[in-house]
C-alpha cells in the first residue's frame, strides 16, 4: 500500500498540481494586498472618502450589509482580471518558445568531406 501512494504522490501531474496550488495561494496574497492596499484607498480618494464596507440598508432591527457584498465583487473581478492577464502573459511566453525555428545542427567534418567527395564526382561526371 506504501509503494502504491508512493507512486501516486510522486506522480508528475500530482506534483505540478501542488505546486501550482502553492503558487496559486502565493499569488492570491499578492493580489489581495493590490486589491485591499493600493486599489481600494485609490477608490476611497476618488470616491471623496466613502468606503464600500460602511455601505448598509437598515430597515427594523435588521441590516442589509450590500457595501461589503459589492467589495467581494470589485475584489473578485480585480483578482480574476489579474489572473487573466498572467495566464495571458505566459501563454504568449509559451508560444514564443513554440515558434523558434528549429535551426538544423552544423554539418559534421564527415558530412563536409563527403559533400566535397559528391561535388568533385559531379563536376569529373560532367567534365567527361
Amino acid at each position: 500500500m506504501w509503494k502504491e501512494f508512493k507512486a501516486f504522490a510522486l506522480k508528475g501531474n500530482v506534483l505540478d498540481l501542488a505546486i501550482g496550488v502553492i503558487i496559486g495561494g502565493a499569488f492570491g496574497k499578492i493580489v489581495s494586498s493590490l486589491v485591499g492596499d493600493i486599489i481600494m484607498p485609490l477608490f476611497l480618494i476618488i470616491g471623496g472618502g466613502v468606503d464600500l464596507k460602511d455601505l448598509t440598508f437598515t430597515y427594523g432591527n435588521s441590516t442589509l450589509n450590500y457595501g461589503v457584498f459589492l467589495q467581494t465583487v470589485i475584489d473578485f473581478f480585480i483578482i480574476s482580471f489579474s489572473i487573466f492577464l498572467f495566464v495571458k502573459g505566459l501563454s504568449k511566453l509559451k508560444r514564443k518558445e513554440e515558434a523558434k525555428p528549429d535551426v538544423p545542427p552544423a554539418p559534421t567534418k564527415e558530412e563536409v568531406l563527403l559533400t566535397e567527395i559528391r561535388d568533385l564526382l559531379k563536376q569529373n561526371k560532367e567534365a567527361r
